[in-house]
């Protein structure tokens, strides 16, 4: 081989080089995203999780709130019952 072939093999050998460790650090650097987000999910899944079990709650809360209110008709109604005791009160 003349020098300028040698010349152009030890170039490519080198990029050959500089790639293989380039994809290297490539790979060792994907893993270590891949590794994160996998704890990011994890993270997120558990933190849904606690805020869904506090929705369940409050809601739950709601609901039983809910049957102990009057209707609107009993809310109405609530007058006419005041007065009654009141008057049965009085005359006692």
């Amino acid at each position: 081989m003349d020098d300028i072939q040698k010349m152009f093999q030890m170039l490519v050998n080198g990029q050959s080089t500089m790639r293989g460790d380039l994809l290297a650090r490539i790979d060792k650097l994907d893993k270590k995203l891949s590794d994160r987000m996998d704890g990011l999910d994890k993270k997120m899944d558990k933190g849904f999780k606690g805020v869904n079990d506090r929705i369940d709650k409050l809601g739950k809360s709601l609901a039983y709130l809910e049957d102990d209110a009057p209707t609107s008709d009993e809310f109405d109604n609530l007058e006419v019952k005041v007065a009654k005791i009141e008057q049965i009160l009085a005359v006692a």
